[in-house]
């Protein structure tokens, strides 16, 4: 990585490790996807999990934490182990993991680092389809096909709601917002009902979309810290703004909301209608 002055030498260091860590947990899972030989199981929420998502955490908590030892680390598989050095790794080794298991390659290796509570770092890889971003605070958002030459990742221009494209991991959920089913519900509706294209391109994949402009919303109404300390950083490395339902600058609300930053308050007016 090219050294950048607005970024602090910790972080730098830390964002090389995280690249390379993902790169190997994401390259990792490809040996499963697609394949036969997949179990699936059922956490304690009844949600998915399998072979490949445990070892792409392993991965990552042995990469990280090998040239790290002192910084804290949060997987969605493995908990949470403390750190004393004021770092915190934020992983999820596959974000999408039904989309994982019926062979879609929209799946997302999510890899975020916070230092005193605040993102400052992020990776975002689609392993299936050989794509990254990454981002360090102050240092611009990059995108990265294959092995070609990262070039700047940047968020749309579009200002209006109804030439906007709005993604979600699962419109079905918002009906289980916790603001309650009938609010998420009607917040729904108004979203596509306002916005011009309405796709469920989701998980870290539709936040990845936004950073490169190719969509301008990403709206989950059930979302866990590991699901946005990356795409925090990234999208607003990008020029884009992510914030929770009403607008808190938080990863820890349940809920969250990705776009250009340009149409951020007209969708958030939309949403927080489901709130009142």
């Amino acid at each position: 990585m090219t050294a950048n002055p607005s970024v602090t030498e910790p972080v730098a260091r830390r964002l090389d490790v995280a690249i390379s860590a993902t790169r190997l947990a994401a390259a990792d899972t490809l040996r499963w996807f697609g394949g036969s030989s997949l179990v699936v199981d059922r956490k304690a929420d009844d949600s998915p999990v399998t072979q490949a998502d445990r070892a792409a955490e392993a991965i990552l908590r042995r990469e990280l934490l090998a040239v790290f030892p002192d910084d804290a680390f949060l997987g969605e598989e493995t908990g949470a182990t403390p750190g004393s050095s004021g770092y915190e790794w934020v992983v999820d080794p596959i974000d999408g993991t039904k989309s994982f298991i019926r062979g879609v390659p929209l799946y997302a290796t999510l890899v975020g680092c916070r230092h005193e509570g605040r993102g400052v770092l992020g990776v975002v890889a689609i392993p299936a389809l050989d794509e990254m971003v990454h981002a360090a605070r102050g240092g611009g958002a990059w995108h990265v096909r294959g092995n070609a030459a990262p070039v700047a990742a940047r968020v749309s221009s579009r200002r209006a709601l109804g030439d906007c494209l709005v993604c979600s991991s699962d419109f079905t959920s918002f009906g289980r917002w916790s603001g309650g089913a009938d609010a998420g519900t009607a917040a729904r509706g108004r979203l596509e009902s306002a916005c011009g294209v309405v796709r469920t391109w989701g998980d870290g994949y539709g936040y990845l979309l936004v950073a490169t402009g190719r969509a301008d919303i990403m709206v989950d109404p059930l979302l866990n810290a590991w699901d946005a300390a990356a795409v925090d950083v990234v999208v607003t490395e990008a020029g884009g703004r992510f914030t929770d339902w009403r607008g808190r600058d938080s990863i820890e609300s349940g809920d969250g909301i990705a776009t250009n930053g340009l149409v951020h308050e007209a969708a958030l007016d939309l949403l927080r209608g489901a709130s009142r």
